[in-house]
C-alpha cells in the first residue's frame, strides 16, 4: 500500500494476495502500476504490431473467433472484428454484478492482461484502472455466463462509452457517464476485444470474494464456538492439547487452540469442566470440523492466488525464442478455481450445519437447562425460536447451492467448445454460500449473547467473550419479551462480515488461524 496525498494506492505489477485484492475491490484503494507492469505490456504490444504489419495468422486477432476460428480477417477489417466480439458477446442476462463483483472482474482484467502475454495496449488498461479508481461501474448482467466471455463484455462495452453503467442506483448510458467525467469514447484495437473477454476473470474475481468472506467467518466461527461452549456449561476437555497432539492434522490443532486461548481466563468455563463427561458433538467436534474445513478453505487459497498471478488469455504472446509466437489454448477453462469453489461451498456449508445445531442446543429448554428459547414465560413470548427457522432455510439455501457446478457439460460454440468447465457459477454460488454462512452465524451469536444473562453472575467470562459481549450490547439488548429481532440480526451478521467480532477476539487473544 502506498499513500500519496491523502489517498492510498496498492501498486501492481508483482504478486497481488486475496488482502491486497480485497484493499482494491472492497476497500476502494487507488492503483497504480509499477515500471514492470508497464514494461511487459509494452513489449508485448509491440510484437502483435510487428506480426499484424507482417501479416501473420493469429487466432482471434487475423482470424474469427471460436468455431470461425479458420477464417481469415483482414488487418482492415482486424479493429472493427475487435468491437464486433464486444457488442455480439454482451449476452448476460438478468440481475447485475454487485459494485464489488464488477470491480473484481476489472481487477483480474488488469491482472490477467498485464501480465505481459496479451498484447494488449497500455492505454486500454490505463482505462480500466481510470474506471476502477474513479470508482465508475460497468453495468454487467450476472446470469448466463460458463466461464468468460459476457459479463466481461457488458463491461468492455461500457468502457468503450457504448454499454450501460450504474451511476447514484440508477442504469445510465455510459457516454453519458463519460460526459459528466469528461472522458471520451474508446476505440479497440486488434486482439484487444478478445483479451478483454477472454480468461477466468469473473470466475477468480468472484471466488476472491466469497473465499475472503468465508475464511474470516470460519475464523470467527471458532469464537461463536467458544462462547456457546461457555455458555452451555461445556467442558474444555475436549480441547486438551494431548488429544489433538495424536491426530496429525495441523488446522484441528490451531482450532482447538483458538477455543483454548478465547476461554483461556474463563472462570465459566473452569467451573464448568467436569459438570459432563463429554458434550455433545456439535461442541466438541469443533475443532475437527473446523481444522477439515480451514483445510480446504487454504488450499483453496492457495490455488486462487496463483490463478490471480496467472495469464489465461487465449492465446498468449510468447516474446522468447526469437521472433516470437502467438500460442492459442486453452488456459481460459476455469477448473482449477470451480473445483475449489464447488469444495468451499460444501466446506462453508459443514461449518453452518454445525453452527445450526449448537444454536438448537442453545433454545431447546430440555438440553440449554435455560427457559425454553431464551426468554421469560415462554409460550406468551417465542423469544428465539423463529430464528432457527431461518437458519434452517438458509441452511436448506446452502445444500442446493453446494450441489457441484463443474461437474456438469453443455458444449458451446458449435462444439468448437465441446467441453466447458461451468466454474463461474461455482464462483457465483460461493457468493451466496458465504453471506448464508454469515447469518446463520450471527443467529448463533445472538443465541449465546442472550444465553449469558442465565449464567451465574458470580462466574466472570472470558476476557475475549467479555470484551465481544459488550460490544454486541451497545445495540442489542437482553429479551426480557419478544422483541423485533430483524434488526439484531442484521447486526450482528455486519459485525462478523466486516471482521469486528474477529479482530476484537484477536485483540486479546492474538491471531486467531
Amino acid at each position: 500500500m502506498l499513500t500519496s496525498k491523502g489517498e492510498n494506492y496498492t501498486i501492481i505489477g508483482d504478486k497481488l494476495t486475496i488482502e491486497s485484492f480485497m484493499e482494491i475491490v472492497r476497500g476502494k484503494s487507488k492503483i497504480k502500476f509499477n515500471d514492470k507492469y508497464k514494461s511487459r505490456v509494452l513489449e508485448a504490444r509491440q510484437m502483435v504490431e510487428k506480426w499484424v504489419n507482417e501479416g501473420r495468422i493469429m487466432y482471434g486477432v487475423t482470424t474469427g473467433f471460436g468455431a470461425n476460428s479458420t477464417r481469415t480477417i483482414s488487418s482492415e477489417e482486424a479493429n472493427k472484428l475487435q468491437r464486433n466480439i464486444i457488442i455480439s458477446h454482451s449476452t448476460s442476462v438478468g440481475k447485475p454484478m454487485t459494485e464489488e463483483e464488477v470491480r473484481a472482474t476489472m481487477l483480474m482484467i488488469l491482472q490477467n492482461a498485464g501480465s505481459g502475454y496479451s498484447g494488449i495496449r497500455l492505454n486500454t488498461l490505463e482505462r480500466y484502472r481510470d474506471f476502477l479508481n474513479l470508482n465508475l461501474v460497468p453495468y454487467a448482467p450476472k446470469e448466463g455466463s460458463v466461464g468468460y466471455l459476457s459479463p466481461e463484455a457488458h463491461i468492455a462495452l461500457a468502457i468503450m462509452g457504448e454499454g450501460k453503467m450504474i451511476l447514484d442506483g440508477k442504469v445510465t448510458d455510459s457516454n453519458q457517464v463519460l460526459k459528466k467525467y469528461n472522458i471520451e469514447n474508446y476505440e479497440l484495437s486488434y486482439k484487444e476485444g478478445l483479451i478483454l473477454v477472454s480468461g477466468t476473470t469473473s470466475v477468480t474475481g468472484m471466488a476472491a470474494i466469497a473465499l475472503y468472506d468465508i475464511i474470516k467467518a470460519v475464523k470467527t466461527a471458532d469464537i461463536i464456538g467458544a462462547m456457546t461452549l461457555e455458555v452451555s456449561r461445556g467442558t474444555l476437555r475436549a480441547y486438551d492439547e494431548r488429544l489433538m497432539s495424536v491426530r496429525g492434522h495441523k488446522e484441528q490443532k490451531e482450532s482447538a487452540n483458538n477455543i483454548r486461548k478465547i476461554l483461556d481466563d474463563s472462570e465459566i468455563a473452569k467451573a464448568n469442566y467436569n459438570y459432563r463427561l463429554q458434550d455433545a458433538l456439535s461442541v466438541r467436534c469443533i475443532p475437527q470440523l473446523h481444522g477439515a474445513v480451514k483445510k480446504t478453505l487454504y488450499d483453496a487459497l492457495e490455488t486462487l492466488e496463483i490463478e490471480m498471478n496467472s495469464c489465461t488469455d487465449n492465446p498468449i504472446i510468447w516474446g522468447e525464442n526469437g521472433d516470437g509466437e502467438a500460442i492459442s489454448g486453452g488456459n481460459p477453462d476455469s477448473s482449477f478455481i470451480g473445483l475449489e469453489m464447488d469444495s468451499v461451498a460444501m466446506a462453508a456449508t459443514m461449518v453452518a450445519k454445525m453452527s445450526e445445531r449448537r444454536n438448537n442446543r442453545l433454545i431447546d429448554g430440555n438440553l440449554s437447562e435455560n427457559p425454553w428459547f431464551l426468554v421469560n414465560n415462554p409460550g406468551l413470548n417465542s423469544g428465539l425460536m423463529i430464528p432457527q427457522y431461518t437458519q434452517a432455510g438458509l441452511l436448506n439455501d446452502m445444500k442446493m447451492l453446494s450441489t457441484s457446478a463443474v461437474i456438469d457439460n453443455i458444449p458451446t460454440c458449435g462444439n468448437q467448445e465441446d467441453y466447458v468447465a461451468m466454474g463461474y457459477n461455482s464462483s457465483k454460488k460461493a457468493i451466496a454460500v458465504a453471506e448464508k454462512l454469515e447469518y446463520i452465524l450471527a443467529i448463533e451469536l445472538l443465541s449465546a449473547y442472550q444465553s449469558y444473562q442465565y449464567i451465574d453472575k458470580n462466574l466472570k467470562r472470558s476476557t475475549v467473550t467479555d470484551a465481544i459481549y459488550n460490544e454486541i450490547s451497545k445495540t442489542v439488548p437482553i429479551m426480557g419479551e419478544d422483541i423485533y429481532l430483524y434488526p439484531h440480526i442484521e447486526r450482528l451478521r455486519e459485525l462478523i462480515h466486516n471482521g469486528t467480532i474477529l479482530k476484537i477476539a484477536e485483540d486479546f487473544a492474538g491471531k486467531i488461524y
